[in-house]
């Protein structure tokens, strides 16, 4: 949903103020503790722990807006390196208050339907299938906290709903095409489980993304997630929300906008670069260990209505803060539909808007870090992370992540200035690998430069 309505983005952007006060301009970065591996929770799908996540507008991603037509692309995205493919609603729309011509994939008609528009469930069926033959898995957007304003449900089992003060379906926040649903109602949590459940069982995919997770109770979550999990593989289980409730109800990966907030704050120059250090503190007394984050630099939200890689992370400021959601701790990637190419326009919500594919001057960059993640566990969502200091700290992020004798170093210069490294490590010294420039390098005490907005990625024991 357009997060730029939600009230839970108040507490998030609270979260960041309060983490921003604790570290004023003038003070370095202190060194963050080692994680250890064996904190992060045994309940994740070891799939995921090295994966990565690519999210798919489908009626925007070709002149078809067609399943059929996105699976032409599947060849070119398993190339470069995308493991988990996360479709937006696959549901029919509501026509009831329908915006734009074609409404939001948010407004759910019927939960155990697929939206004619995209084809038919026997394409569905075939294009998972086609995706796990790749050895690629696949998660769905559901939508829990609201229905669309003419959903099934509404005639069917109108108990299911919280009324307004009129007695009728109440409206969720200010989202007119929706309807709220009722989660004190103990048969309408039943049926939302048996239509989670339908997708698994019918169609196999690998877990779902949940919209508005943050306005479910976790009373549901503990209820659903075993239910949906039992007698199935491992699903993955994303919420679209940074409570610290989700995960203690069984969700694997958060948001986590407090990050994404102050990495735009970075990037316009408003905040140093430690000011990441202290959102990251915030985490470690918020959730339980092993937590997932989502790290991003635009989703359908932020690509759609925050300008997001066209505004606060245009240009070359892309590049840093892309490595950093590629490379971060207790975190998995995720790259939006166009980001390779990369389509640097907000794409239409409600109507069709189809994207143009054919330059993918962003392709090899992401296919380098995503093949770099997959490859090395020290990249991985359990291996250690350790902040170090090799210039300027409110200008240069970097970080050793570590695992099972891996080692990878990620230089990031967060600012519009030149800035001068000196690796005064010894362990981080001799000839790592330099992932972008293709070679092993030599590294020593002798300062050198990286220019505004630049990263430099080292690899070591390759």
């Amino acid at each position: 949903m357009n997060k730029t309505l939600l009230p839970a983005l108040l507490g998030a952007l609270a979260f960041t103020q309060a983490c921003e006060q604790a570290t004023t301009s003038k003070t370095p970065a202190a060194a963050a503790p080692a994680t250890s591996a064996a904190t992060v929770q045994s309940t994740h799908p070891n799939w995921i722990l090295q994966g990565n996540i690519y999210e798919v507008n489908v009626r925007q991603y070709t002149p078809e807006g067609t399943l059929n037509a996105f699976a032409k692309h599947l060849d070119r995205l398993q190339k470069m390196g995308v493991q988990t493919l996360w479709f937006m609603p696959i549901n029919p729309i509501s026509k009831e208050g329908r915006k734009g011509s074609l409404g939001s994939y948010y407004a759910v008609q019927d939960y155990t339907k697929l939206n004619p528009e995209f084809g038919t469930m026997a394409d569905w069926q075939r294009l998972v299938q086609d995706i796990h033959g790749r050895g690629m898995k696949v998660l769905i957007d559901w939508v829990p906290n609201h229905t669309g304003a003419d959903a099934r449900w509404l005639t069917q089992h109108p108990g299911f709903f919280v009324k307004d003060k009129k007695g009728q379906p109440a409206v969720a926040f200010d989202w007119d095409d929706t309807r709220q649903l009722d989660y004190k109602n103990p048969e309408m949590q039943d049926s939302m489980i048996a239509a989670m459940r339908y997708w698994v069982d019918k169609t196999g995919i690998d877990g779902f993304r949940c919209d508005v997770a943050w306005n479910v109770p976790g009373t549901f979550w503990k209820r659903a997630i075993p239910a949906l999990e039992k007698g199935s593989k491992d699903l993955f289980m994303l919420a679209e929300g940074d409570s610290a409730y989700l995960p203690k109800s069984g969700f694997d990966a958060v948001y986590p906008w407090h990050m994404f907030h102050a990495m735009e704050k970075v990037a316009a120059g408003k905040r140093p670069a430690t000011s990441l250090d202290s959102v990251r503190t915030g985490w470690q007394g918020m959730y339980p260990k092993g937590t997932i984050e989502l790290y991003f630099t635009s989703n359908h939200d932020e690509n759609s209505w925050n300008k997001a890689d066209y505004g606060s992370f245009a240009g070359a400021k892309h590049a840093p803060f892309a490595v950093f959601t590629q490379t971060m701790a207790d975190g998995v990637p995720l790259i939006y539909s166009g980001q390779e190419e990369p389509v640097l326009r907000p794409l239409k919500f409600f109507d069709r808007d189809p994207m143009s594919f054919g330059k993918y001057g962003r392709a090899k960059f992401y296919s380098t870090l995503l093949d770099l993640r997959k490859r090395n566990p020290a990249l991985a969502a359990d291996a250690s992370f350790r902040k170090v200091s090799v210039g300027d700290d409110r200008a240069v992020y970097a970080y050793v992540r570590e695992k099972a004798g891996h080692k990878v170093l990620v230089i990031l210069n967060l600012s519009d200035k030149e800035q001068t490294i000196t690796v005064k490590e010894p362990g981080l010294q001799g000839t790592p690998h330099n992932l972008f420039m293709y070679t092993a390098e030599p590294l020593t005490e002798k300062p050198w430069q990286v220019e505004p907005w630049g990263y430099v990625v080292y690899e070591y024991g390759r």
